[in-house]
């Protein structure tokens, strides 16, 4: 879609993501990578001892999953894109914890695309991210991206 056609769809869901799993192996794998070894993560058996009933997985793995569900999801995409970057977020929270072994998945809803000047354009997206068979998601976020065409 042109970058015009999809800023046309403002205040409407743009698409949902695959279920992926939030593996321990993941979250191992996040620990390491950040040097975030809090024990709710890693020790299985010292967080089954805690209100989560279990490992989690880190609130930043949960939000840093956003690119790889975008790939993953029937998101329309912007024709002739050469670039896009990550710009920030909004109102970001966590709301629940996401258990090692559950499934995600997200939602996209288009709070608007403006270009910020010829070829840039600012995408600003609500993402809420879901844990299957649960009532509330693990985060909400507005989340801003620029493309390039």
């Amino acid at each position: 879609m042109t970058p015009q056609e999809i800023a046309a769809k403002a205040g409407q869901h743009l698409g949902t993501s695959e279920w992926v799993e939030m593996s321990q192996e993941r979250i191992n794998q996040f620990a390491d990578a950040t040097g975030d070894h809090q024990f709710i993560h890693i020790d299985e058996e010292k967080a089954k001892l805690t209100p989560f009933g279990g490992t989690i997985a880190h609130g930043f793995l949960t939000l840093s999953m956003i690119p790889y569900l975008s790939a993953n999801s029937d998101i329309p995409r912007v024709d002739g894109v050469k670039m896009g970057v990550n710009y920030g977020g909004n109102k970001t929270r966590f709301i629940s914890p996401v258990r090692a072994g559950k499934r995600i998945r997200g939602h996209w809803k288009l709070v608007e695309m403006i270009e910020k000047r010829p070829g840039q354009w600012q995408q600003t997206a609500e993402i809420s991210i879901e844990i299957e068979d649960e009532d509330k998601p693990a985060l909400i976020c507005e989340w801003i991206t620029q493309f390039f065409v």
